[in-house]
């Protein structure tokens, strides 16, 4: 009889443990590998690598030569190769990590602007309202000509009382 599709399979016991691999260990692993691998120090490490495994496998005694330039360097081009096939996916790995900071930066720094904006809202609406709360205010000039005017009257009645 056929096992139903719509129902799980039991659970086999498996006779090797899966690894308990922790991403974020995994991942920072690979940026700083991905960060070697894109800077001028690889480039001089692995030319100089490929130079000498070159220079090896021409020029050694045919004894100790263990690559053979007859074949077109075959162990150097699939340890070159087997590199290759590790830095691509570390690589984007390490871009990967990047884009999920860059996420939360971008996050951050949107929150910020909206707090920024806010504030900015809120300080322009207190401008505001003390621009109009001063308009009420007696400004320097005014206060002076409303003194002199009383001054002026108070002298005026000096004068009268003076006169009398």
């Amino acid at each position: 009889m056929a096992e139903r599709l719509d129902t799980p399979l039991p659970t086999r016991r498996r006779w090797l443990r899966r690894p308990q691999v922790d991403s974020e260990v995994v991942g920072s692993a690979a940026e700083g590998i991905a960060r070697f691998t894109g800077t001028p120090r690889f480039l001089v490490y692995l030319s100089a690598f490929v130079i000498v495994w070159l220079a090896w496998n021409t020029w050694a005694p045919e004894s100790l030569r263990f690559d053979s330039a007859a074949l077109g360097f075959t162990a150097l081009t699939l340890m070159l190769s087997l590199q290759a096939s590790y830095a691509a996916p570390l690589i984007l790995l390490a871009q990967n990590r990047q884009d999920d900071r860059d996420r939360v930066t971008a996050e951050q720094d949107r929150q910020r602007a909206e707090r920024n904006l806010a504030d900015t809202e809120y300080l322009a609406r207190e401008l505001a309202a003390l621009r109009l709360a001063l308009g009420d205010v007696a400004t320097r000039d005014f206060v002076r000509s409303e003194l002199r005017s009383v001054l002026e009257e108070l002298r005026d009645e000096d004068e009268e009382r003076s006169r009398r």
